[in-house]
């Protein structure tokens, strides 16, 4: 947990996701490079894009289930500063210290949102480990595609500057990469992470393959391969099967909801779960790609 990698080949894609959740407020910040919600980087695969054209910041806060505040800003672009150890995208930046991770999303909201029409956003956040990170995980035999749980288990102090609010939570903070664009060889997956009193868990489900079940304590962090059968699920209004449990008693609310993605969240006493759910063959359909340019902003001055 101590640097940055930027992908190189056409159709890879490497991405730093983390969540926090405070009482009513649950915040998730993303930075890609090679954005794999990028309709702009899908559409021009077969010219031999590149991932660092199509880098991105995403993020979104959540009150009581319901989304306040969305930044999707894609961008020309990503750089690589202190040996590695600072990312940045835009004017916004993630930057390991020793083993902390901080971080400052500086943008503009999405217009998707027609209340927050390209309105400022400041945020800061700060993060700090409270259990071993997990060495990196292949979530397919003979497949490209890899997550690592950098820091599962962690507390975080959040600052929405613009917003006038502050708090803080339970975090967890993880990274993905691959060689192939997801889709082409990886149809999708569903993954979800719980916060327990004394463990976090998290299932990665690739679909077709074994999942990877991982726990993590204080003190160790173990991970063991298992066949799950098929969750049971609904279907969404957009036809996309979503599942109706993410391991804990209360049934989850979506946070987000699309033809290809679904954010969920569900919380019981003090056990909190968040998961998602993507179909990526889905994705790459034109009219879908055509739907996903409302919810990302062009920041980049190239665009």
């Amino acid at each position: 947990m101590t640097s940055f990698e930027l992908p190189t080949r056409s159709g890879a894609y490497r991405w730093y996701y983390l969540d926090v959740v405070a009482g009513d407020f649950t915040a998730v910040c993303i930075f890609m490079v090679g954005s794999v919600f990028s309709a702009r980087y899908s559409a021009s695969l077969r010219e031999g894009a590149a991932p660092s054209e199509h880098a991105a910041v995403n993020f979104a806060l959540y009150e009581k289930g319901a989304r306040s505040l969305w930044v999707l800003s894609e961008y020309r672009g990503a750089s690589l500063a202190d040996d590695g150890r600072t990312l940045r995208i835009g004017k916004s930046w993630l930057t390991y210290d020793g083993g902390r991770l901080a971080g400052e999303v500086r943008d503009r909201t999405t217009p998707f949102l027609l209340t927050q029409w390209g309105e400022p956003a400041h945020v800061s956040f700060e993060l700090e480990p409270e259990g071993p990170p997990h060495p990196e995980i292949r979530l397919v035999d003979g497949l490209s595609h890899h997550w690592r749980p950098i820091a599962a288990r962690a507390r975080a102090r959040v600052q929405l500057h613009s917003h006038g609010l502050a708090f803080r939570g339970a975090a967890y903070h993880d990274g993905n990469h691959g060689e192939a664009p997801l889709g082409s060889d990886l149809r999708g997956w569903e993954w979800a992470r719980v916060h327990e009193a004394c463990a976090t868990a998290i299932t990665y489900r690739p679909w077709g393959a074994p999942a990877a079940l991982v726990r993590v304590s204080a003190s160790e962090a173990t991970c063991r391969r298992e066949i799950l059968g098929e969750p049971a699920s609904v279907r969404s209004s957009w036809g996309l099967q979503v599942p109706r449990s993410l391991g804990v008693s209360a049934r989850p609310r979506r946070l987000e909801s699309a033809p290809f993605y679904a954010r969920l969240e569900a919380s019981w006493g003090d056990v909190h779960a968040l998961g998602e759910v993507a179909d990526f063959r889905r994705f790459h359909h034109p009219a879908i790609r055509w739907m996903a340019n409302f919810r990302t902003r062009a920041g980049g001055a190239a665009w």
